[in-house]
Order: structure tokens, then sequence, then C-alpha cells
């Protein structure tokens, strides 16, 4: 145990409580227009935490500018291009994302509230798992890879037509269950460094390990693109990620453990506003 204890502190070498170069005062709001909430009092069922902050708050000047505009956002792009795939009629039906929804608008709103029960198919739904529906059951298209280019595009798309709307994910009911298990997940250590997700984003948001400013690990501004990848990261992929920096085997992208671990971490940050596609390190 001492071993592992001192493996663990390793890995968390060089965090300190340094000052963020960003500008503490600084707000977002979009295009001059979408004015987004970024820091707000914690959820009621978050017992060791006062105050949530998204994950723009912790990055530098440099990163927040790209978010600012529509035409900086190197995120966009990729909204572009969904927006031509949501007009293409695909599949048996010969049906395309119009056909039934017309605008983008007309999903307003759909990305605060997710992840969320869904009645007739009896377990917590994502994004993915709506577009895939749509796909399949309407289009009768083939269903996208969770992570694939086309999805990480449509859920970006959806989440723009958000952006400043206030995240409020239900965790009662028929979820709780799923909400349960990804409680557990968040705060169980895995991996040789035995690291847990609230190690860093609840111990030791705000300090700076490896080079990097750790935020409080929000998720409203995903799918996210970032900077260390040149191109938009599906949230499941971040936290294979993070599993994976703990040296641990992390649970399948698309999974039910990755579903509740979302459904979890998304109600952590109730109250912030949609951001995504936002910009990330």
């Amino acid at each position: 145990m001492k071993f592992k204890a001192m493996t663990a502190a390793a890995a968390l070498v060089a965090l300190a409580p340094l000052t963020a170069l960003a500008d503490p005062d600084a707000k977002l709001v979009v295009n001059g227009e979408i004015e987004m909430v970024t820091e707000t009092e914690a959820p009621e069922h978050m017992e060791n935490m006062r105050t949530i902050r998204s994950g723009w708050t912790f990055r530098t000047s440099e990163t927040q500018e790209l978010q600012l505009d529509d035409f900086d956002n190197p995120a966009m792009i990729f909204v572009d291009q969904a927006i031509d795939t949501w007009n293409a009629a695909e599949g048996s039906e010969d049906k395309s994302c119009a056909s039934c929804h017309g605008e983008p608008d007309s999903l307003r709103g759909l990305r605060a509230e997710l992840p969320k029960w869904n009645e007739a198919k009896g377990e917590v739904y994502t994004s993915e798992m709506y577009i895939n529906d749509c796909r399949t059951e309407r289009m009768g298209a083939e269903a996208w890879g969770w992570s694939s280019g086309q999805m990480r595009n449509m859920t970006a798309l959806i989440s723009s037509v958000s952006r400043g709307m206030p995240v409020n994910v239900a965790i009662d009911g028929p979820a709780r269950e799923a909400w349960e298990r990804g409680k557990e997940i968040y705060y169980t250590r895995y991996g040789q460094l035995e690291l847990s997700c609230a190690n860093c984003h609840e111990d030791n948001y705000d300090n700076y390990i490896r080079a990097d400013h750790l935020s409080q690990g929000q998720v409203n501004g995903f799918p996210t693109y970032r900077l260390k990848n040149a191109g938009l990261v599906s949230l499941h992929s971040r936290f294979k990620g993070c599993i994976r920096d703990t040296r641990g085997e992390p649970y399948d992208i698309g999974g039910p453990d990755f579903v509740a671990l979302e459904l979890y971490v998304a109600s952590r940050g109730n109250g912030l506003s949609v951001e995504g596609p936002a910009v990330r390190n």
C-alpha cells in the first residue's frame, strides 16, 4: 500500500496552486449575443462543492477568445458539415433529419436535458443514442459509430442550437439507478495510479498538473474541439482517455457504465450554460 500511495503521489507531481493566466473577470458572450453562465451555485446533490465553473474559466485568454465568435471557433466547421448531413436523404426510407425535424433549431433545448430517461426504451439515452435510433428506425440507414466523425459533427450541431440554455439534467425517477452508478464510478480509484475522477476534478481543480490547469471536469461544452487533437472529441472518448491516463482499463465507449458516468457528470453542471461545441486545450 505504501508503494501504491507513493505512485499516486508521483502522478500528481507539479500540482501547485498557481494562478490561471485567464482574466478572472472575463465573460463568455458568443457572437456578442449568446450570454453564457460560466460560474454558479453548485447543485444541491453535490456534497463537496459550493460553486461550479465551466471549463472555459480555466483556459488561457487566447483559448477563451476562440470561443467568443463562431468565425474563430474551429469547431464550427464541423457544425457546417453536419448541416449538410442534416439535409441529406439517406437509407431505405430516403429521409433526412430535416424530413422529420425541419430546421436544426427545432431541437433547441434537447442538449440541455441530456442524458435523460427514455421511457419507450427503458434506459438512459444520450445524444448519440437518439441519433442512431433516428437513423435506423426512421431513415432505414446504418448506425454511426459512437465517436465517428459524422456522429461528433451531428452532436456538435445539436449542442450548438442550445447554446446559452441552462443545463437541466434530471436525476430522479427511473434515471436514479444509473445516476447512482455514475456517481460510484466518479469516486472510484482506477488503474496503477489509483486515481478517481474526483481526485483531479474535485480535490485539485485550479491546480496545475504537467503544465495543464485542472478544471472541474464539467461537460457542458461537449463535444469539444481540443487543440491538442486538432479536432472534435466526444465525451466518452475523453472518459476513456482519463481512465487510460490512470493506467487503468476503460469501460466501453457507448456502454452502460460510461452512459451512467455521463449522466452523473452532466448533472454536476446543472445551472451552467450549454457551450458545445466549446474549445479546450
